[in-house]
């Protein structure tokens, strides 16, 4: 298996995620919709690492690795995009935890309302696309 074939698994993943979101949304679940948006940010930006060779490391928030690198992304996707997609990943990995388990005074199916959860499916739809667009394509 090469980084590449990787990257494109990765992809894969993400876009079949993407509509177990919109099954979550409709049952108003945003606590989960948040935890699984971020996943996916997080997956798919380790492929577009993973593609043009850089073993992604072991954490959530990998954003900043795509921005170090940004220069192997020239011509596929602006460098504004990538600075916007390294905010999305930093933003929803703060609510990693919290949306999942919560905490003794954070209840998450209580806590989370419509608006995280529309903003969390328009960062990972973001992040997607931009994914499509490197995948197979940089180097």
């Amino acid at each position: 298996m090469t980084n590449e074939s990787l990257a494109q698994s990765y992809l894969r993943k993400c876009i079949d995620r993407l509509d177990v979101l919109s099954l979550l949304f409709r049952k108003k679940a945003y606590s989960d919709v948040v935890r699984e948006a971020q996943e996916i940010v997080e997956l798919a930006i380790k492929g577009m690492l993973r593609d043009v060779g850089i073993e992604p490391p072991k954490f959530h928030d990998v954003g900043p690795l795509l921005i170090e690198h940004k220069d192997r992304y020239e011509g596929i996707i602006l460098a504004d995009d990538i600075s916007k997609i390294a905010k999305i990943s930093k933003e929803l990995r703060k609510d990693r935890e919290l949306a999942f388990y919560g905490d003794i005074d954070f209840i998450p199916t209580e806590e989370y309302t419509i608006d995280n959860g529309r903003k969390a499916i328009k960062g990972a739809k973001f992040v997607v696309r931009a994914a499509k667009k490197v995948i197979g394509k940089a180097r």
